[in-house]
């Protein structure tokens, strides 16, 4: 989770300084709250180009939602197992994405989870521990590797019936990186995008600033900041097990599952993934999670310019491990900024 040092807590624009205005709005969508700080030249300009952003966020649920039956990712889910379905072009390419960060990531990142997050009582909030018959069995429809696809055709079909496909883990910063680009393309030079607390994006910096600065939070506390980072042209996602979980017979179980087990990932506390991309730093945030500090070497080498932060427990209560990793090729562009400050 993010503690933006930036408010957004009441909507339109105010002049900033002599040749700057600040535009502040949010919008629900996606399950969760997108809110956009921006600074320009002209308050109505700003204006008009967020609630284009906001546009194109709802536009992306409606394509990507799997609760909307009418949704271009329900109809894949219906019917992708019986035949091949033609898949909009940019959609396409994010599946595409998506299998391949599941690749690298050994299935610790799988856009088919979505049958065993319900067997766990998740999605509707009827918590529960399923049998091990249970899980073996929702697990023979898990798998990334279930997804077929044709590029020369952007087909895709599905080899088992119960597959179906949740985008949750990418779809928010997916919209993110989508808006920014709206942002870029209208001339703005300087905003921070958030999705919830999750994902953030920097474009820029405020004016008179060198970058933004954004607090990730304690993992036992959501008052206290656990560390500080300096973000510009870049984003930070976060995945923890504190934002949904259930506690029974003294037992604490985490959303955050491993494919490959069909259990909820324990022994972690939380990760944060600063990357160029929010699309890229929410998938590895997720996976990374899923896969504990050991196994990140393989990912940090496949990625250039990625920065991890991970926070694991200790014998002392609420005291956390700080783990900090980077690529092994890490060397940002001048007009990027993704400093990690401790407290």
């Amino acid at each position: 989770m993010l503690l933006e040092q930036t408010s957004t807590s009441s909507a339109g624009f105010q002049k900033k300084d002599d040749s700057n205005f600040r535009y502040v709005d949010s919008h629900d969508a996606m399950g969760t709250t997108f809110d956009v700080v921006a600074y320009g030249p002209d308050g109505e300009h700003l204006a008009a180009v967020i609630n284009e952003v906001f546009d194109e966020i709802d536009r992306l649920e409606q394509q990507m939602s799997k609760y909307r039956r009418d949704s271009e990712v329900s109809h894949i889910n219906r019917n992708a197992s019986r035949h091949g379905i033609i898949v909009e072009p940019r959609l396409f390419h994010l599946i595409q994405e998506s299998i391949r960060a599941s690749t690298e990531t050994e299935g610790a990142f799988d856009i088919t989870i979505g049958p065993l997050m319900k067997s766990w009582g998740f999605y509707r909030q009827e918590a529960r521990v399923p049998s091990g018959a249970e899980i073996a069995r929702v697990l023979q429809s898990i798998g990334y590797q279930h997804i077929k696809l044709d590029p020369a055709l952007r087909m895709i079909w599905f080899d088992n019936k119960d597959v179906e496909l949740d985008l949750g883990a990418i779809a928010k910063g997916y919209a993110i990186d989508r808006s920014v680009a709206i942002l870029r393309s209208y001339g703005v030079t300087s905003a921070l995008l958030s999705s919830g607390s999750s994902s953030i994006y920097a474009l820029g910096a405020p004016p008179q600033e060198r970058a933004w600065q954004i607090t990730l939070r304690d993992p036992f506390d959501a008052k206290k900041g656990a560390d500080t980072i300096l973000l510009k042209n870049c984003s930070v996602s976060t995945s923890g097990n504190y934002v949904r979980f259930f506690t029974l017979n003294g037992k604490t179980y985490s959303h955050i599952m491993n494919p490959l087990t069909g259990w909820p990932v324990d022994g972690m506390l939380s990760t944060a993934v600063v990357s160029q991309e929010t699309t890229e730093s929410e998938a590895l945030s997720t996976a990374l999670y899923a896969m504990g500090p050991q196994r990140a070497s393989k990912v940090l080498a496949a990625h250039p310019n990625l920065a991890v932060v991970y926070y694991l427990p200790t014998p002392s209560p609420a005291k956390f491990e700080r783990v900090v990793a980077r690529s092994s090729s890490y060397d940002l562009p001048a007009e990027v900024v993704a400093e990690i400050r401790k407290p």
